[in-house]
């Protein structure tokens, strides 16, 4: 696309009229510019990309995208925000890909892992090709590849999508974090459904404040649009029983669906029985009733459940076929995933990793106990402060045997981050491992028949990140050899 062209999609006030080169990609990262390059300069946390303007000249850019003058010898067009203009001239160079797809998105503090697995599994089964973009990785169609981030930057986002449509990608799901939403990392996305999932205490290191980090999240269901198109109708799928979709309800211009248990929803759970093996229960539509027996466990299983079936219930998928997806489903890696190698007591893995989602897998392990409640739980390092004293508490209040360990230290100091846990547990009975491979063997040694073992925070996670070195560490490997070496 020849560079004129694609700056008409910024619409400046004054627009260029310079030179005019062929633009065969575009880039933001000057290791990855090759001969017609578009660099964007980004002015991020750690370092700024006009620092490396003149190098992305030298490997053959040839136009750079910046927010002051550069001496240069190739056009440099300046324009008051990069961040903004590359996620327009990212949607326009790829074709607006996300026009071509049906694109879910789901944003809330826990469930967003597995209800996009859940519906994404529901769609494929219907024989549609589909596409993934998550914390665990971008699947697009057969094909998995790695993420950094639980949303990408606009650049890569529509790169991705682009490949999602060559490869035949007609739905998509992905999970949309509230640091995405906040830089606009998903600018430019056409959403046809938006779910929410729950909204409780996360990120405060970046959002400050509970009522910024909820507007972040408002922001998915207003860019549903404000239009109604009969052949292309948008979807806000709520959860009736958090009180911030009203918000979103009146965030949004989109049809709304609810879904719940406590509240009054337009999808509703009943009868709800839980056990090691799985969790059943009624879906009431609209006085209808459907039994589901699926090998989830746990409430908030039910709730990731009731958000998937009403996403695929408002695409047109049969309810039958949608349940029987659902129970054919034995669960998603790292998410209470059980850890088995012979042994009589239940090990469960799981990415809990917020003081509501650690209670809310500890009381329904409460529901099959038979004896004492082992869980190893951290706080990351370099993130949400605040909640590090909440999810020791957390841990004392709901297990028997709580021991406090190391989730992703990073550049602190291991030993502070379990000072800060420790202080909201003053009094109570726990243990404190630092090291968590140590944590985990100490738990697998103790245990007898009928314990249940929670190993909390890191789930799929297959590394540890201690100061700038990335070590391989996976919680499920390492209580496995645990087990084996009893």
């Amino acid at each position: 696309m020849k560079l004129q062209k694609l700056l008409e999609y910024l619409h400046p006030i004054h627009p260029y009229k310079g030179e005019d080169p062929e633009i065969t990609s575009i880039e933001n990262d000057n290791r990855k510019v090759q001969k017609g390059s578009l660099f964007i300069c980004i002015n991020g946390y750690t370092v700024d990309g006009h620092d490396f303007a003149a190098s992305a000249v030298n490997s053959g850019a040839a136009a750079i995208l910046a927010e002051r003058p550069l001496d240069l010898d190739v056009p440099v067009i300046v324009v008051n925000d990069t961040t903004r203009a590359m996620a327009v001239l990212a949607d326009a160079y790829y074709g607006q890909p996300t026009k071509k797809l049906q694109l879910i998105g789901i944003t809330g503090t826990n469930g967003k892992t597995t209800t996009s697995h859940l519906i994404e599994k529901i769609f494929a089964d219907t024989g549609r090709t589909t596409g993934l973009i998550g914390t665990m990785y971008t699947k697009i169609a057969d094909k998995t590849i790695e993420t950094k981030n639980t949303t990408p930057e606009s650049l890569i986002l529509q790169k991705t999508f682009q490949h999602m449509v060559d490869a035949g990608v007609s739905l998509a799901v992905m999970e949309v974090s509230s640091h995405a939403l906040d830089l606009g990392r998903v600018h430019g996305c056409d959403y046809d459904i938006a779910v929410f999932t729950n909204l409780t205490q996360d990120h405060l290191d970046y959002h400050k404040t509970m009522a910024e980090y909820k507007r972040a999240k408002s922001l998915l269901f207003a860019q549903l649009g404000n239009s109604f198109e009969k052949d292309k109708p948008k979807f806000a799928v709520l959860n009736a029983d958090d009180p911030a979709s009203e918000m979103y309800r009146r965030s949004t211009a989109a049809h709304v669906i609810t879904y719940g248990i406590e509240q009054n929803a337009d999808l509703q759970a009943e009868n709800i029985k839980m056990t090691p093996r799985g969790t059943n229960f009624d879906l009431v539509i609209e006085g209808a009733i459907y039994p589901v027996q699926m090998q989830l466990i746990g409430k908030f299983s039910v709730y990731n459940v009731l958000a998937s079936i009403s996403a695929a219930l408002v695409s047109g998928i049969e309810i039958h076929d949608i349940i029987h997806s659902i129970e054919s489903v034995e669960g998603v890696a790292g998410r209470v995933e059980l850890v088995n190698a012979g042994q009589d007591f239940t090990v469960i893995v799981d990415y809990a990793h917020t003081p509501d989602s650690l209670e809310n897998v500890l009381k329904t392990i409460q529901h099959f106990a038979k004896n004492r409640i082992f869980v190893i739980v951290g706080c990351g390092g370099d993130r949400d402060r605040t909640k590090r004293p909440l999810m020791a508490q957390i841990a004392c209040n709901w297990a028997t045997d709580p021991i406090l360990t190391s989730d992703n230290p990073r550049s602190e100091d291991p030993q502070a981050i379990l000072k800060e846990m420790e202080a909201g547990v003053q009094g109570k009975s726990y243990q404190v491992i630092p090291d968590r491979r140590e944590a985990i063997y100490s738990a697998v040694h103790q245990a007898t028949a009928g314990d249940v073992i929670l190993i909390a925070g890191k789930g799929h996670e297959t590394y540890q990140i201690i100061g700038t070195v990335v070590h391989d560490f996976d919680d499920r490997i390492v209580a496995r050899e645990a087990i084996e070496g009893r």
